[in-house]
């Protein structure tokens, strides 16, 4: 994971901003109680998080859904899988097991959305046989589609499918530094009822802007693999605790690290924020590291 990678985080104002003005508005609006929370990592993969499955796992993709209710699923950016294993990863998984798969690179990446409707309807061709486990797919754009792409980007998400439901993340800075009329992306994202992406990365606090257009808050927690990655989930669990209070639907969030290893540690410890502070019955996944001394979860 180099994306927003930096030599010294300790360097970084890892604060959050304040939120947008208008989310408190279009949270009360939504008043739903005790939100859906969803909280994983972004790959199961057994070399990236060394450590975390017992000695002698066989099915890394099984046991990991018994740990965590969801998963970030990078893998459909690279591969566009077939449609038996995505049938696979649905009957490996249990009953409320979400996946949030991110779109191919081949719409986001090569086509960059203009003539991308064959290459999108094949994806979700493939990956509606996640079924009820298919959480939110996300549409990553690349760092250099920036606002001079505003009526490519429209037109694609006018078209979007309302089946699929949609999150969009968008990587180039001049969508958030007063160059372009932001309002006219948010007032879109409203309408079509698309999660607008928060991205917390240490070298990129750019792209940090706070700003809701649904009731769901999907966030993207780049850690740094250094002790303040926990502080900075004590500061997410309060705004996560705020947007609870105010009426929020979903929360989605998954965790990132430059060595994957850490994400478990860093996912079960804001699960235990919220299961001890806000009443969460959330699973607390087990960790042979925590277990055996190996690691201590709380910094």
């Amino acid at each position: 994971m180099k994306f927003g990678k930096v030599e010294n985080p300790d360097d970084i104002d890892f604060s959050l901003p304040p939120d947008a003005p208008a989310n408190k508005a279009l949270l009360n609006a939504a008043k739903a109680g005790k939100p859906g929370i969803y909280i994983g990592c972004a790959k199961w993969n057994k070399t990236d998080l060394k450590g975390f499955y017992p000695k002698g796992t066989k099915d890394e993709l099984a046991y990991y859904a018994t740990q965590f209710n969801s998963i970030e699923l990078n893998a459909t950016f690279y591969n566009n899988f077939p449609v038996e294993t995505i049938e696979t990863w649905y009957t490996k998984t249990p009953a409320g097991f979400k996946f949030f798969p991110k779109l191919h690179q081949g719409i986001s990446h090569w086509k960059r959305l203009k003539d991308a409707k064959e290459p999108t309807d094949i994806y979700l061709d493939g990956i509606a046989h996640l079924q009820d486990k298919l959480g939110m797919l996300f549409l990553q754009m690349p760092d250099n589609f920036g606002p001079k792409n505003w009526e490519i980007l429209k037109a694609y998400l006018e078209e979007w499918p309302s089946g699929f439901p949609l999150a969009l993340e968008l990587r180039h800075t001049g969508w958030y530094d007063g160059s372009f009329d932001s309002e006219e992306l948010y007032s879109l994202l409203e309408k079509k009822n698309i999660s607008h992406i928060v991205t917390d990365s240490a070298g990129r606090r750019d792209l940090l802007h706070m700003r809701l257009t649904t009731p769901t808050a999907f966030i993207r927690y780049n850690g740094a693999n250094v002790d303040s990655d926990y502080t900075r989930l004590d500061d997410w669990f309060e705004r996560l605790k705020r947007w609870t209070e105010e009426g929020i639907q979903n929360i989605y969030f998954f965790v990132h690290q430059n060595h994957e290893e850490a994400s478990p540690l860093l996912s079960s410890y804001l699960i235990q924020k919220l299961n001890k502070e806000l009443g969460i019955e959330l699973q607390v996944p087990y960790d042979p590291r925590v277990a055996s001394g190996q690691v201590t979860l709380f910094k």
